[in-house]
């Protein structure tokens, strides 16, 4: 049964996705793009997660299931990608000064003032292209789903995976749920600019998240023309992540029952936070 589902241990997968999170190509713009989000829309944090998460796996899906030419392009484009990430930053951090929302697409029907599902999605997919094209963590989920036998169990193993990068995000979610919303001092307007006939309200929310989000480009563009944020660079941190995965292989890859309990118990963790969202 082990070897028409998968040839690799899901709970190695989620071991190395949570690992990969720590790359320093991956951390150094996901995170603090994330983290951004949060005190920029300061609701629904939880739903914002998930939805950020998925945004994330739609992006490293054709790597899942094994469309190379992907890979590749992420490989070839590995330096533009952060230097165009560190750019929409930049951009991100003046409109989220301002109060302003990003200049993408808005579900029909949704309050523009609410958090908005698809511009949090599309944030997601963008942060999932910086984290492609990190070598550690392509690298790694490559390495796993190719040892899976078929579609289903590489879609698996990717899933589980992306699902172990996005867990510490699910945990600080629930932790900061409702919380950033409630602290008066982060509702409390800081100053107002007026600015082309236009007066704007400037928030203390508002001033952290701009903040972060702008270092965080500053930092992504330096570090990349520096090559710190290059392939090379990713080595070491490559076998770390495979070295995670193949040490809790060793020991729980071949048994079958606690992988498919391991499953049982992610999935329930899973619909936990869907409900919670």
């Amino acid at each position: 049964m082990e070897s028409i589902l998968f040839q690799t241990s899901i709970i190695a997968a989620f071991v190395a996705g949570m690992v990969a999170l720590f790359a320093p190509c991956c951390i150094t713009f996901l995170l603090p793009v994330y983290l951004g989000s949060v005190f920029k829309e300061k609701e629904k944090v939880v739903l914002m997660t998930l939805i950020f998460g998925l945004g994330i796996f739609v992006t490293l899906f054709p790597a899942v299931v094994g469309i190379s030419i992907a890979s590749k392009l992420l490989f070839r484009y590995h330096d533009q990608v952060y230097y165009l990430g560190g750019v929409m930053l930049l951009l991100v951090s003046l409109i989220t000064f301002f109060g302003l929302k990003l200049p993408m697409p808005h579900l029909p029907g949704r309050n523009s003032q609410k958090v908005d599902a698809l511009s949090v999605f599309i944030m997601g997919i963008f942060s999932g292209i910086t984290s492609a094209c990190c070598a550690p963590v392509l690298i790694g989920i490559l390495t796993f789903v190719f040892l899976s036998p078929n579609f289903f169990g590489a879609t698996l193993i990717g899933a589980v995976y992306v699902l172990g990068m996005v867990t510490p995000l699910l945990l600080i979610s629930l932790f900061l749920n409702g919380k950033i919303d409630k602290i008066k001092s982060f509702r409390k307007p800081v100053s107002i600019i007026n600015f082309f006939g236009h007066s704007y309200t400037i928030l203390m929310a508002n001033v952290i998240a701009s903040a972060i989000f702008f270092s965080t480009g500053i930092f992504t563009i330096v570090l990349n023309y520096q090559g710190k944020l290059s392939m090379t660079r990713g080595e070491v941190f490559t076998k770390m992540i495979q070295g995670a995965g193949t040490y809790v292989n060793t020991y729980v890859g071949s048994n079958i029952i606690v992988n498919l309990v391991f499953l049982a118990i992610i999935s329930v963790f899973v619909y936990l936070i869907i409900k919670k969202a």
